[in-house]
């Protein structure tokens, strides 16, 4: 049988008022995003529409945050970024998980020869620094939210299978997935039923702490315009767009920037608290 594997909290684990404080954040992001048509003053200025007499407005009553160059609703635009940046960020750590868990799991179940193969192959991607990888895969990419995903997920899930590697192989030498193996049990329903549930749990602490670290990713590739392309209200983009005249209209770059920090350090703070609550000392460190 399998045996229970409890999880003590320590004193300075519970209560952790980060890990609350990044739980609002994210959920206030996760809200806006859903609601965004609702809660945008401007809907139709996160598309392609102009506004000639509104070019540049500072800050004020009638634009909160602002307008672009073209009078855009700045406002408009950083609440429709919330389904841009915090998606793909899902997207890549959920394709991440799969690919290199499951590489991962059966690399440390099976061992040998297989281990070494996916490893040396793992090698190879963790040679390069993963923001290098992923600007080198977008470069060749035709330059769109899909291509950003496909892009920073190459470079993302190599950290995934070492993981899962190390927590497979220190499993498998178990009594319990022995014993498994002596009852003829066959390989798949040992990795599925026995292996991978007692595997996940630095893998979520890791995905945690990835999120916030996927948007800023995303966000660079499109800063260097090899992401989002206009008129998206990808942040990202917005900044790049603002940059050139940040000392004068210095909110076109302020607010966009601040959702990006914001998203980011509230997924690095569920990240955190929850590495102190689960106790994990095996998360990988970029």
């Amino acid at each position: 049988m399998r045996p229970r594997v409890r999880i003590k909290l320590s004193k300075a684990a519970r209560g952790n008022p980060l890990m609350t404080i990044g739980t609002v954040i994210a959920a206030a992001v996760v809200i806006v995003a859903l609601f965004a048509p609702l809660l945008a003053p401007y809907p139709a200025d996160a598309g392609s529409a102009t506004h000639p007499y509104s070019i540049l407005q500072a800050p004020g009553a009638h634009h909160w945050f602002g307008t672009d160059q073209v009078g855009r609703d700045v406002l408009s635009r950083v609440i429709y970024g919330a389904r841009i940046s915090p998606v793909i960020a899902v997207v890549v750590v959920a394709t991440s998980l799969l690919v290199g868990g499951a590489l991962g799991l059966i690399a440390g179940y099976a061992g040998g020869w297989i281990d070494e193969l996916i490893m040396r192959i793992t090698d190879i991607f963790l040679a390069v620094p993963a923001l290098l990888l992923a600007l080198a895969f977008a470069t060749v990419l035709p330059p769109s939210p899909t291509s950003t995903m496909i892009a920073i997920s190459v470079s993302w899930w190599p950290w995934y299978a070492r993981l899962m590697r190390g927590q497979a192989a220190a499993l498998s030498r178990r009594r319990y997935i022995e014993s498994c193996r002596a009852l003829g049990l066959p390989h798949w329903r040992i990795l599925l039923r026995h292996l991978l549930p007692n595997s996940l749990t630095p893998m979520f602490v890791q995905a945690s702490l990835d999120f916030g670290g996927v948007i800023l990713t995303a966000s660079a590739l499109s800063f260097l315009g090899l992401g989002a392309q206009d008129p998206s209200p990808e942040w990202g983009l917005s900044i790049s767009q603002g940059q050139a005249l940040f000392q004068v209209q210095w909110w076109l770059v302020t607010f966009p920037g601040l959702a990006v920090l914001l998203t980011a350090l509230a997924f690095n703070l569920i990240g955190d608290g929850l590495r102190d609550r689960l106790d994990t000392r095996q998360v990988t460190q970029r």
